[in-house]
């Protein structure tokens, strides 16, 4: 693999990803928890909660922790991470609704510029922190809006769509984010960029679910429960090395995901409201899972500029979660994997994770 890629698409998307998890991704839920617990009366406690969850969603801090996941990603030195909670504060909130894209493309440049200097001078304490804060900086006046309203407008595009021709975008998204999710790249980092919610994030989930579920399911038999619980809450990234050997494993679940994902958004219009980075994640952690049921609730800012509003879940939307996001991936899967083992395609021993 060419060095750069991995550097700048793979490590830094996942340390972008992860510095999201830390920041957005639990406060939203920690926030949520406790706005519904207010519900029952007020109580120090539960106040607390909100609050804390409104510390870790601020923009100015989800900024700094993807830029800080960036900068460690990239093994860069301690000098240049630090100073990176700056730019990413700066390049997130100047970058407005494409914050993260933002953030992801001025603290790649920022610490390759840090890094340069970095320990070359004999004042590197002022040196690099001088060169890392100033061209990242820099690089937020002059482009943080345009990358942030370039990706907006993407993600937007995405959105519209969907809602528009629900069918066929759903099982593309629900194909292409389930597909991302299983490569060595952050699937979480892309629905982040994008801002994909509402019925495009839901599609997401259902592309996700489809590949994790899936792979955990159809591999159950070489694998068994160790294998489900590192699949189905883990990653089915595990199964790349297998993927390679013989391609023809990823038929299955990617099938699964044609359905799922158009049952998502024709049968069941399951949305994904919570905070974006959420539709990436499947059933890692029951993360995607957390995402469509926070944002039934209380709707991230991205949602909301769609026209998301807090609901009442029913008794479909329920089960359309199960459905969509456990079931059917499970089932499907198992029931291609069955034809193509006895077809030949599958043999005894292709699914078998490494130890």
């Amino acid at each position: 693999m060419n060095k750069y890629v991995k550097r700048y698409l793979i490590d830094a998307m996942s340390g972008m990803a992860q510095g999201l998890f830390a920041s957005l991704l639990i406060g939203t839920i920690v926030k949520t928890f406790g706005q519904q617990l207010l519900r029952l009366g007020t109580n120090p406690v539960f106040e607390f909660l909100v609050n804390a969850g409104n510390f870790a969603t601020d923009p100015h801090v989800v900024g700094a922790a993807m830029a800080v996941g960036i900068g460690y990603a990239m093994k860069v030195a301690p000098l240049v991470l630090f100073c990176l909670v700056a730019v990413g504060s700066a390049a997130n909130v100047s970058g407005g609704a494409g914050g993260p894209l933002a953030v992801l493309v001025i603290s790649i440049l920022a610490a390759e510029c840090g890094s340069l200097v970095s320990k070359k001078t004999k004042i590197d304490i002022i040196v690099t922190p001088f060169v890392t804060i100033l061209s990242g900086a820099l690089l937020t006046v002059l482009c943080a809006g345009i990358i942030g309203k370039a990706a907006a407008s993407f993600g937007n595009l995405i959105v519209w769509a969907t809602t528009l021709r629900p069918f066929v975008m759903g099982m593309i998204i629900s194909v292409v984010v389930g597909v991302a999710l299983t490569l060595p790249i952050s699937s979480a980092a892309i629905c982040a960029a994008l801002g994909l919610t509402g019925l495009a994030g839901g599609a997401a989930v259902a592309g996700c679910c489809a590949q994790m579920v899936g792979f955990a399911v159809m591999s159950f038999k070489e694998n068994r429960w160790s294998g489900l619980l590192s699949q189905g809450l883990g990653t089915s990234m595990l199964q790349m090395p297998n993927i390679i050997k013989n391609p023809r494993i990823w038929i299955p679940p990617v099938l699964a995901s044609l359905i799922t994902g158009p049952v998502a958004t024709c049968l069941f219009k399951m949305e994904m409201n919570g905070a974006a980075v959420s539709s990436g994640m499947g059933t890692c952690g029951f993360v995607g899972q957390i995402g469509v049921i926070t944002g039934w609730f209380q709707p991230s800012a991205a949602a909301v500029l769609h026209g998301a509003v807090p609901v009442t879940p029913g008794f479909m939307d329920w089960a359309g979660l199960v459905l969509v996001c456990f079931i059917l991936p499970g089932l499907l899967s198992w029931l291609f994997s069955v034809a193509l083992r006895k077809a030949g395609w599958i043999k005894e021993g292709d699914l078998t994770l490494p130890e």
